[in-house]
């Protein structure tokens, strides 16, 4: 019997998140291992009058494409990707992994490289999702190789999922309006503030709000969301930080990430478990070694790490940091092909916002 969330969610992220009007472009990029979602929102969509497309990737073809491919194709932008990100009014990324290591044994110069061909198309993606001009989420289909990854039965993680996204209320998006409001109130406070400090068990940083804007993140991009982001002055980032949780890019799992800062850019990183990947990653290009976010997570309704930053980045009591990729619409202007989040614990912290107590022990405190 189809899970009646399943259809809830489809009709959540049409819309609430990304608001289909008749006659706009969408286009819906997943997996095959999504097809009952990738359904459910076709269906929501063509009701709501838009043209829908969808992109369909094949089950392991990742793993082939960066073991097998020349340069010349890992330099290789396709013309596709390329008019869906600067043509289409929408799009959609459904998340369906069937296997969560599938590229642990690509080199990650491959990926690298590629990343740098594709980095003008990200770059555009990025400017008309800061304007909304694309309407962009992103959202995560219960999957066994995904609960696996986060230690839990197929029926335990689906209800986390769910659970994560208030879809067993009557009706999750009031919920995620009164969110977006409780957040805008934090933001309200934070508006024209300068600088903050980052003090604790895990972390010893200082950095620059000045002139930038934090933005809520209420169901809108993300699905389930939950927490406040903005991009740190580029150069003014100083101190240190370790990142407890393992920090996942591309499929690679880097553990007890350490980084060192010195006026924005990052001078020293160590790792307990794939140091090379970390430094080829940051070495990625002139931005890579810079901050592009500093984000809070407030849901408390995830409780659990589960090696998906769509969820970890969100829990209640940490704070997550991405190398990297800024977002212009707060203002940033690092310029990277990646975008990595990495997940400290906050428990045993505090932080000051030009001299007043922010934040305490995991909870905002104003």
């Amino acid at each position: 019997m189809p899970d009646p969330r399943v259809k809830k969610l489809a009709e959540v992220l049409v819309k609430y998140s990304l608001e289909l009007k008749p006659g706009e472009t969408f286009v819906i990029s997943t997996s095959a291992a999504a097809d009952e979602l990738s359904l459910a929102v076709y269906e929501q969509a063509v009701l709501a009058g838009a043209h829908v497309h969808s992109r369909i990737s094949i089950s392991g073809s990742n793993e082939v494409y960066y073991k097998n491919a020349s340069n010349a194709q890992l330099d290789y932008v396709s013309p596709i990707s390329r008019y869906y990100y600067e043509k289409f009014d929408a799009l959609l990324n459904i998340e369906a992994q069937t296997n969560t290591r599938a590229l642990s044994g690509v080199d990650p110069q491959k990926m690298r490289r590629s990343q740098q061909a594709n980095k003008e198309v990200i770059e555009t993606f990025m400017q008309r999702m800061a304007t909304r001009e694309l309407k962009w989420a992103m959202t995560v289909y219960p999957t066994n190789a995904s609960a696996q990854e986060a230690d839990m039965s197929l029926t335990e993680y689906e209800n986390f999922v769910y659970g994560a996204g208030l879809l067993d209320l009557d009706d999750p998006v009031q919920a995620w309006r009164e969110e977006g409001q409780r957040q805008r109130g934090v933001i309200a406070w934070l508006d024209g503030r300068k600088s903050a400090v980052l003090k604790g068990a895990n972390i010893d940083l200082t950095l620059s709000l000045d002139g930038r804007k934090f933005q809520e993140a209420s169901g809108k991009l993300n699905f389930p969301d939950g927490e406040i982001y903005t991009s740190p002055i580029e150069d003014s980032v100083n101190g240190w930080v370790r990142f407890g949780y393992p920090a996942i890019f591309g499929g690679r799992e880097v553990e007890d990430i350490e980084l060192w800062f010195e006026n924005g850019k990052i001078v020293k990183e160590k790792a307990g478990k794939g140091q090379e990947f970390l430094s080829t990653m940051l070495d990625s290009d002139e931005g890579s070694r810079y901050l592009g976010e500093w984000g809070i997570g407030t849901n408390y309704n995830i409780q659990k790490f589960t090696k998906n930053m769509l969820f970890d980045e969100k829990i209640g009591g940490t704070i997550h940091l991405a190398v990297g990729g800024g977002f212009p619409e707060v203002g940033g202007k690092n310029k990277s092909a990646i975008h990595w989040d990495m997940l400290c614990d906050m428990a045993d912290s505090e932080v000051t916002i030009d001299g007043d107590l922010f934040y305490k022990d995991g909870k905002i405190v104003v």
